[in-house]
């Protein structure tokens, strides 16, 4: 369907002229110059690729509170402690005494029912004089205050004449700051860039918004940063919610879009004799799991449609996708072409190997590896080989996709830990198939929440792997005071006594003076005293290559009882013997991380633990992450916890902790709007693929607005 190639072509290159001032650098503005410039850089949240604050960036730099200076008392009315809008008189200044310059200088004024002084530190004297001529009448807005048993305002806030009233803002946004940077500054330019907005087609249904109560868009924004009530702000009031459910319908249909364009290019039917796939499944030594068989029949479904597969795998830890990914892998080969699997990091990588080389020599496979570390002739053999084909299945890590790494015939490439990946390096994989496309399964460990598939994968086609294999046993994970650890290594030194072996997880490499974070090398040292220096290895990331290779080929043969490690060993590491996991300084750690974690271990014989060490007191956050962890092992659980704990990581990107990347869709309700706005997007492109009706015009508008045009031109830069 070319359709949506010149769409999404069109849609990348015609802007609408309206939008134009949006998107010019927020120097456009009045007042801002190169330092504010560079304050407001540092205070605005740039969308990636953008090194420049513009006028968009600041509309959607959003208060988070207003000053409500509505309040208008009498001087004697006022109340202490409280914000007010006083009318006054100006009776007289009072400058402090000569040689005291730390003195306050005062200005006396009244009103019919009492007096107040305005106080002002470090003050100009002719700039005051000039804001508050004797005689005259002013408006002043600030904190009134009690002191002694005088009345004062301190600093106010606002000094206008009776004649400019009107500009006096009577609430106020408060919006998030810089050192450098004040709020009337960033209040200023907001409304100037609200004043750039230009009317915009209604791209919502009429009877939606209705029913919701929800303003336009230009409405909603104007009521954002120009209050006229406190509920304007609010996240769940009718203009944040409209704002929210327009991010998320523009990011639906920009997957949508990319969906269908991605499946409409030219493909090809990869399908196989299952010759490999018979003496891959004899040489394993268990049974697949329902779930495993299931995922399998979705992936040589699509593998043998005409069209590219873009296929997520996601599972638990454990629950067997490494072999899955080998079994597709094996059908690409049958068919004559070749596959690949990329890993975030070269442990990963090297992990992968020795899993599924054993079994790819029984099945006749040829497997390589090609990481960083591959240089000089060996990399020039290995590309060699993989260009003429003798090499069926290649593993390796960001190596794969330089541009000298050629593929005889690439069908079917798997792209491990996808979070840890950009969008643009998965599509450099794919290109690498030429003409005739390739096919993409994409893999994670950490079980994903339902919301968080629909908004980071909604490009994707889904496969849920639910069991573990048989054999698998429970992990007893505990949390305990860093204070406890004596008895801790007490209770180590009788189970590695009895053959067990132990990862020992810290958060830095090495001590810092700006942290009290346990350290892998100080830790290191202090359990080889205890434990004997041949006892205890170390890897983290900082390390040689060969020197990680050493460390963890030693832990994995026995030769080391403990590994103390940072979170380098956090995926992919598989050593069936090791099952006490220590995790230090647990608190500071992501819930889906301390999962990943804890899955290094528990795949033994051997009855497993995993040590959760504190520093006290925990705060509210950190006791619930731990006592989740306490509490279950279903990754899908821990992952919608984590989620509701700490957000849900950027949608269009490589960044997978935080805030996801939106501008205003983390509002209350954020499940339900966009569950709506998928349904509404699906809807709208079944009936308008092309947006040609009015409000498919007007859409195309909303995606420009919410960039959605860099995310689909990213999306196919293959």
């Amino acid at each position: 369907m070319a359709f949506l190639s010149v769409f999404v072509e069109a849609l990348a290159n015609m802007r609408p002229h309206e939008l134009t001032p949006l998107f010019a650098s927020l120097q456009s503005l009045s007042g801002i110059g190169p330092r504010l410039l560079l304050l407001m850089k540092k205070c605005v949240n740039l969308p990636a690729g953008i090194t420049e604050p513009r006028v968009m960036d600041l509309l959607w730099h959003l208060p988070t509170g207003v000053v409500d200076r509505r309040a208008e008392p009498s001087i004697a009315d006022a109340v202490p402690g409280s914000i007010a809008t006083l009318k006054v008189r100006v009776l007289k200044h009072a400058a402090p005494p000569r040689g005291k310059s730390r003195a306050p200088y005062r200005v006396r004024v009244e009103d019919d029912t009492g007096k107040l002084d305005l106080i002002f530190f470090h003050a100009e004297r002719k700039f005051i004089e000039r804001q508050l001529p004797v005689g005259e009448e002013r408006y002043v807005s600030g904190r009134v205050e009690r002191y002694t048993d005088k009345l004062q305002m301190t600093h106010p806030d606002y000094i206008v004449p009776p004649e400019a009233r009107d500009d006096l803002p009577l609430l106020e946004p408060v919006y998030p700051l810089t050192a450098g940077l004040s709020g009337k500054i960033v209040q200023k330019a907001a409304r100037q860039a609200v004043d750039k907005l230009a009317p915009v087609p209604e791209w919502q249904e009429p009877t939606w918004l209705a029913k919701r109560a929800w303003p336009t868009f230009d409405e909603a924004l104007q009521r954002l940063h120009r209050p006229v009530d406190a509920d304007d702000i609010s996240a769940s009031g009718p203009p944040c919610q409209r704002l929210a459910y327009d991010e998320l319908l523009a990011g639906q249909i920009a997957l949508a879009l990319v969906r269908q364009n991605f499946k409409n290019r030219p493909g090809r039917s990869v399908t196989g004799d299952g010759s490999v796939r018979t003496r891959l499944s004899a040489a394993l030594p268990f049974k697949l799991t329902n779930s495993q068989r299931e995922a399998l029949r979705e992936i040589e479904a699509d593998m043998a449609a005409p069209r590219r597969m873009l296929r997520l795998l996601q599972g638990d830890v454990g629950s067997g996708k490494t072999v899955v990914a080998l079994i597709a892998m094996a059908i690409a080969v049958e068919s004559g072409a070749q596959a690949a699997l990329m890993a975030p990091t070269e442990v990963l990588a090297r992990q992968h190997l020795e899993t599924m080389a054993p079994l790819a020599e029984q099945a006749g496979l040829r497997i390589g590896l090609l990481t960083g570390r591959e240089k000089g002739r060996i990399r020039t053999e290995i590309l060699k080989r993989l260009a003429s084909g003798e090499i069926d299945i290649i593993i390796g890590t960001h190596a794969l996709f330089q541009p000298d790494v050629l593929f005889h015939d690439l069908a079917f490439a798997v792209i491990d830990e996808q979070h840890r990946f950009g969008v643009h390096q998965r599509l450099s994989l794919q290109s690498k198939g030429g003409a005739k496309g390739t096919d993409v399964l994409v893999m994670t460990a950490t079980p994903i929440p339902r919301t968080l598939v629909m908004t980071h994968y909604g490009d994707l086609d889904v496969s849920r792997l639910t069991e573990k294999p048989p054999g698998r046993k429970p992990i007893v994970t505990r949390k305990l005071p860093t204070d406890s650890m004596e008895k801790l290594i007490e209770r180590l030194r009788s189970q590695l006594a009895e053959g067990a072996q132990v990862y020992w997880v810290c958060p830095l490499i090495e001590s810092s003076d700006v942290s009290d974070l346990a350290a892998a090398e100080e830790r290191h040292a202090h359990l080889a005293q205890i434990f004997g220096a041949e006892n205890v290895g170390l890897l983290h990331g900082a390390m040689a290559a060969t020197a990680k290779d050493a460390a963890m080929a030693a832990f994995a043969d026995g030769q080391l009882k403990i590994l103390v490690a940072t979170t380098v060993i956090e995926v992919g590491v598989n050593v069936p013997n090791a099952n006490i996991m220590v995790i230090e300084h647990a608190e500071r750690f992501g819930l889906a991380q301390l999962h990943q974690l804890r899955g290094r271990v528990g795949r033994g014989q051997r009855e497993s633990f995993c040590m959760l060490l504190y520093k006290a007191p925990l705060g509210e956050t950190a006791r619930a992450r731990l006592e989740m962890m306490e509490e279950t092992e279903d990754g899908f659980l821990i992952a919608e916890k984590d989620l509701e704990l700490r957000g849900g990581g950027e949608v269009l990107g490589a960044r997978q902790s935080g805030t996801p990347g939106f501008r205003v869709a983390e509002v209350p309700g954020f499940a339900d709007l966009l569950e709506a706005a998928r349904d509404d997007a699906r809807m709208l492109l079944a009936a308008d693929p092309m947006l040609a009706t009015p409000r498919g015009q007007a859409l195309r508008t909303l995606l420009y607005i919410f960039e959605c045009d860099e995310a689909v031109r990213l999306f196919r830069a293959a």
